[in-house]
Formats: C-alpha cells, structure tokens, sequence
C-alpha cells in the first residue's frame, strides 16, 4: 500500500484532461491511500469557479464536479493540525504556507506529497523533503 498526498494540481486532473491527466488518475488505484488537507475542497472549488468563469464549463458541470470531488477516497486531515510543521517549512523553504500544508501532511503520514506544480517541485527537490515529494510524471 501507497500513501500518498494530492495536492490541488494534482486533483484538478481529475477533472480536466489536460498535461498529466493520466499519471493522475493513476493515482486513484485501490493499492493507494489517498490524503490531503481538508482545505482542498477550498482550493478545488476556486479552480471550478475559474474555469466557470473563463466559460470552459458552465455551472451545473461545477456542481457536478464539487459532488463527485467529494465521493473521492481521500482522507482528509485538519489543516489546523499541520500549520506549525507547514509554516516551518515555509519559512525554510521559501515556498507558500498552502502548499507546505501538504508537504508537512507528508512528513507527518511518511509518505509523497504528489504535485503536478513543477515550481513547487523543484524548489523543495533538493532539500531534506525530497523524500516526501513525488513529481507527477514519476508515477
């Protein structure tokens, strides 16, 4: 069994075939233990509100999408939890507090926080969570 954290980026390829759609879904394998900070819904909702607003879905396929996002297997875990661990590793990183919620979330269950944010990636890639860290095309 794999464990793994998914980051927006990663979850929104669920939704919308784009660059590495399907190293996404790989991810939703039963093999796999999906987790993720409960303030993904958050972020996923504003990627739907985006793409409603650039019209590339309309409203009811948003709803549709935030419905099924929420049958999902993730594990989802109080954010509130890993803002120490997350701010630490903002502040040493240099990267947003949001994101190192999930990167600490990693740390925390010993597993790989995948994202598909190449920024995010390489900017921790050569650091100490290296180990945590999984870039989308290495599924």
């Amino acid at each position: 069994m794999s464990v793994f954290v998914v980051d927006a980026s990663v979850v929104a390829k669920w939704f919308f075939p784009e660059s590495h759609t399907e190293n996404s879904l790989r991810l939703l394998a039963d093999r796999n233990r999906l987790h993720a900070p409960d303030f993904l819904f958050a972020e996923l909702d504003n990627v739907v509100c985006k793409r409603i607003r650039r019209g590339e879905i309309n409203r009811v396929e948003g709803d549709r999408i935030r419905e099924a996002l929420r049958r999902f297997p993730i594990q989802t875990h109080s954010f509130l939890a890993l803002l120490d661990p997350g701010y630490e590793i903002a502040v040493r990183s240099g990267r947003s507090v949001y994101d190192c919620l999930y990167v600490a979330l990693a740390v925390l269950l010993d597993g790989k926080m995948v994202t598909a944010d190449r920024r995010l990636h390489d900017g921790l890639a050569a650091g100490p969570l290296s180990k945590n860290l999984l870039w989308i095309e290495e599924l």
